[in-house]
């Protein structure tokens, strides 16, 4: 009996453990609906990608991963007046990153134009689609309201021959912009406003990046997008809520077409993070106003900025994955995204020694000319990081906070007479001060103990606190950058009255004389650290050079972040 039991609860544990897009595949696999996976990511090469598409991409992968099946990256590209070539290489760079692998099967929608024209044509000839003279906006007061039904086209009852004959007109250019579209003939009393005729083919006069001037005529999205699922044999396509009204009219474009294996559309709730700019018009501003220097700022959460501040893949992944998927939007702290990269980084980067706002010690008994190389190991727990040879010497820098001419309470760091452990190296106590004539400390005095070698003394003897250091005569000079949120999150992302940006005027702290350790001079783009006490950093893709580096500080030591 209790073996039975255990049975049972492992199956509800499975059952659980499955999200309802899985439940739902998992029933078109067993009634043979389908007999494979095939998913898809669709962008529309319109911007750049952000943390919200992030968890589109790895739920379309993961799901033809677990389930043995196809994923296929395909740019959603029928919208000529806003689509870029950079915007598909950098959502081609930002996929790739992410560990989201397409194989040989990269499409284009506007590889379908034809195939396209020719399901537009089949509808003609149902009797399923019309051409209509209405403008853009007679259109829309013809439609009705969520209350009221909407009104039939003049051009409704237009016969077959006519429509075909007017159609194949505005695909040969003979008709003006917005002066004549096709739509399909539906139901303009339907209780889903999306089915009251909407608009397939519109006329519009521009060069496309992919087909040049062949066309003057584009598919809308709606249309497009079933038959181009249809086309590659996607059977699931997985899309954010905003399309759930749109489904019926994706079902209904699939099945008028007659097409043998028909995808399913399933919608998931779109990941929303507080406090964040994701809206493309408003990057786009803050881009060209020069607020930030370009679509991969690291104050951004585009994909790119997010690489370029040093979050790694699979700290994304890991945000993905605890955010899970529902079918209710909801909201997540930024914080969170920040404990995936410490998680990550915590046991990855080795830790090494940058000081930030130097002061020089001066090791008054330490010898003349003299240096010594220490063994500091580059991550204490991960041995396996190995260890690295530090140089030490007479003349140091250590953080201007860590020494304090009188102290306040419970002060454990550096001040006159007290006794501190430089980490990995030696006890010093601070004999003296030298300052420059407005009263700011310039050198900090010290005599070291040469038995404490390694930062334990023979005799024994404690001391409170323990300080990071680099050497003065091998120190490499940096530049670090601080971000900090771009929004002002005590006012929120937009201005209520006028639906700008409230943008925070201390979101980046440049600091400019930074003295790190000579390993540090070495760090490549997208290297990353642990800077003792100072958090975790990144050499900068676009700035840092070997021997003159730039570090962006990717995320603090602390949060008060907890998992629930």
């Amino acid at each position: 009996m209790a073996e039975k039991d255990m049975v049972l609860e492992t199956e509800e544990k499975e059952t659980v453990s499955k999200n309802f897009i899985e439940q739902e595949i998992d029933k078109d696999l067993a009634e043979g609906v389908y007999d494979n996976v095939h998913t898809r990511f669709p962008p529309e090469p319109n911007g750049y990608l952000h943390i919200g598409h992030a968890k589109s991409i790895l739920l379309n992968y993961g799901l033809a991963q677990k389930y043995g099946g196809t994923f296929n990256l395909r740019f959603d590209d029928t919208n000529p007046t806003k689509e870029k070539v950079e915007f598909v290489e950098s959502i081609k760079a930002d996929i790739k990153w992410l560990g989201a692998d397409w194989e040989d099967r990269l499409y284009f929608a506007s590889n379908y134009f034809e195939q396209m024209y020719e399901a537009a044509v089949k509808l003609i000839k149902k009797g399923k689609a019309f051409v209509c003279d209405l403008t853009a906006e007679e259109i829309r007061e013809y439609r009705g309201t969520l209350t009221e039904p909407g009104k039939e086209s003049p051009y409704r009852n237009r016969s077959v021959e006519e429509n075909l004959e007017l159609f194949e007109k505005m695909k040969n250019g003979e008709f003006e912009d917005g002066s004549k579209v096709l739509r399909a003939k539906i139901d303009m009393a339907s209780p889903n406003i999306n089915m009251r005729d909407p608009v397939i083919y519109r006329v519009a006069h521009m060069t496309h990046h992919n087909t040049g001037d062949k066309w003057c005529i584009y598919p809308m999205y709606d249309f497009a997008h079933p038959i181009e699922d249809a086309i590659e044999g996607v059977t699931h396509s997985i899309c954010t809520l905003e399309f759930e009204d749109h489904r019926p009219l994706y079902d209904w474009v699939v099945r008028e077409l007659e097409y043998a294996h028909p995808p399913k559309q399933i919608e998931f709730a779109k990941l929303y993070l507080t406090n964040v700019v994701t809206g493309k018009r408003y990057i786009k501003k803050l881009v060209e106003d020069g607020i930030v220097d370009g679509w991969d700022d690291p104050r951004l959460v585009s994909i790119a900025a997010l690489r370029r501040r040093g979050f790694t893949p699979e700290s994304i992944q890991k945000f993905v994955e605890l955010c899970g998927v529902s079918k209710a939007n909801s909201s997540v702290d930024y914080a969170m995204l920040e404990y995936c990269i410490r998680e990550d980084l915590k046991m990855k980067a080795p830790r090494m020694m940058a000081i930030l706002d130097p002061v020089k010690v001066v090791i008054d008994n330490y010898p003349e000319g003299e240096m010594e190389y220490l063994e500091v190991p580059n991550n204490m727990e991960n041995p396996e990081l190995g260890s690295r040879q530090v140089p030490f010497g007479r003349e140091l820098y250590i953080e201007r906070e860590d020494f304090m001419e009188v102290p306040v309470k419970k002060y454990k760091r550096l001040y006159p007479d007290n006794e501190v452990r430089l980490m990995n190296a030696y006890f010093v106590t601070c004999t003296g001060v030298e300052k420059d004539e407005e009263g700011n400390v310039t050198v900090i005095h010290c005599t070291y103990d040469p038995a404490s070698k390694g930062g334990n003394s023979p005799d024994g003897r404690k001391v409170k606190g323990t300080i990071h250091w680099v050497c003065a005569d091998t120190a490499v000079k940096a530049e670090c950058r601080l971000y900090e949120n771009i929004v002002d999150e005590e006012k929120g992302v937009y201005n209520k009255e006028d639906g700008s940006l409230n943008l925070n005027p201390n979101s980046l702290t440049v600091v400019k004389n930074c003295m790190v350790e000579p390993e540090l001079g070495k760090a490549e783009a997208y290297d990353r650290f642990q800077f003792v006490r100072n958090g975790f950093f990144c050499a900068d893709c676009h700035d840092s050079k070997p021997g003159s580096p730039v570090f962006n500080r990717i995320v603090s030591l602390k949060s008060s972040f907890k998992l629930k």
